[in-house]
């Protein structure tokens, strides 16, 4: 632009278009920048980023961020699904002066590079898959430092007790120690979101938990189907029993093929009730107040309480459950031959 004016243009009626710099920011894909340089430079301090490492920058936009991190790292591998963005982060860091690389595409279809340290100013609607695809990746990292929605970001460092404590919080908190770092108000971005957000600093845990990921988030989901219930009282509901021994035959019925050698089209059934990380409170549709024992037989049905009963489980609520107890109570129902996935 001439004498480096903005022309500012009026978005069209609920495209959310908002130009700076000669690009137009999409609101409705997420893309907000970053633009008070304190922050900037808050983040980057944050991140405890040595010369000796590599950086993974997920969603760089323009590169205000970039430019800290470049400063600050031996190098930064950034990963940017805009076409636009990527051509502005290639003329303004060209290869033959800085340490960048960029990698067109979107971050939950391609394969992580290594990187010492991520930092990422993400698109809220990819917070949860992002967040475990960090977790999962190999070798592991040293920290990430990721900006989310507020409430996402309460809700990964929530305690039991907290009105947030989800079935998100156990999960991610048994693969990582997460830390709340700083709130950011929306008119720190360009063009401003609807909510605020919040930087968290996420460290593995190394060496990594021996536990299934798919079983703990199996016994999690039905835990957080009701928070505020007694496990007992969850646990004798009639879609819980009926799933859980649907299960159990499954895999006698799996484990009996393997002798004959016959591996058998059986499958394990996991998701039943489909439970949403931001809705599992009371008022869940696929839970009710009736008992619901009319389906799953005694026998099964004592196995199940029989466990809860051993591990003094039976009148605690999800709520108020430390990691470690869930953990626990998944040993128990294993060793009852109990599973779920």
């Amino acid at each position: 632009m001439a004498g480096g004016k903005i022309r500012k243009e009026k978005p069209s009626r609920g495209v959310g278009l908002y130009q700076g710099g000669g690009i137009q920011f999409h609101k409705s894909k997420g893309q907000h920048i970053l633009k008070n340089p304190l922050i900037v430079d808050s983040i980057v301090q944050k991140a405890g980023i040595k010369s000796t490492d590599v950086v993974l920058e997920i969603g760089p936009g323009t590169g205000n961020l970039t430019k800290k991190l470049l400063e600050a790292a031996k190098s930064v591998v950034a990963i940017e699904l805009d076409p636009r963005m990527v051509l502005e982060l290639e003329r303004r860091f060209p290869s033959h002066s800085y340490p960048l690389k960029v990698i067109p595409g979107d971050v939950l279809k391609c394969n992580l590079p290594y990187f010492d340290i991520c930092v990422a100013n993400i698109p809220y609607q990819i917070s949860s898959p992002l967040t475990f695809k960090l977790l999962n990746h190999r070798p592991l990292f040293r920290c990430a430092v990721i900006m989310y929605q507020s409430e996402f970001a309460m809700r990964l460092v929530a305690q039991p007790g907290d009105t947030l404590y989800s079935r998100l919080s156990v999960n991610t908190q048994l693969k990582a120690r997460v830390t709340h770092l700083l709130k950011v108000g929306k008119n720190n971005f360009r063009p401003p979101p609807k909510v605020d957000s919040s930087v968290v600093r996420i460290e593995p845990r190394k060496p990594d938990p021996a536990v299934n990921d798919k079983e703990v988030d199996g016994l999690l989901r039905m835990c957080f189907m009701r928070k505020n219930k007694t496990l007992g009282a969850i646990f004798k509901h009639k879609k819980v029993l009926s799933m859980l021994e649907k299960n159990y035959k499954t895999l006698e019925a799996l484990q009996y093929a393997s002798v004959l050698g016959d591996s058998g089209n059986l499958a394990m059934e996991t998701d039943d009730v489909e439970i949403d990380d931001d809705n599992d409170d009371d008022d869940d549709a696929d839970m009710d107040d009736d008992d619901g024992d009319t389906k799953g037989s005694e026998e099964y049905k004592s196995k199940v309480m029989g466990v809860l009963k051993q591990g003094d489980f039976e009148d605690k609520r999800s709520r108020m459950l430390a990691k470690t107890d869930f953990i626990h109570l998944l040993s128990l129902f294993n060793k009852a031959g109990i599973h779920f996935s």
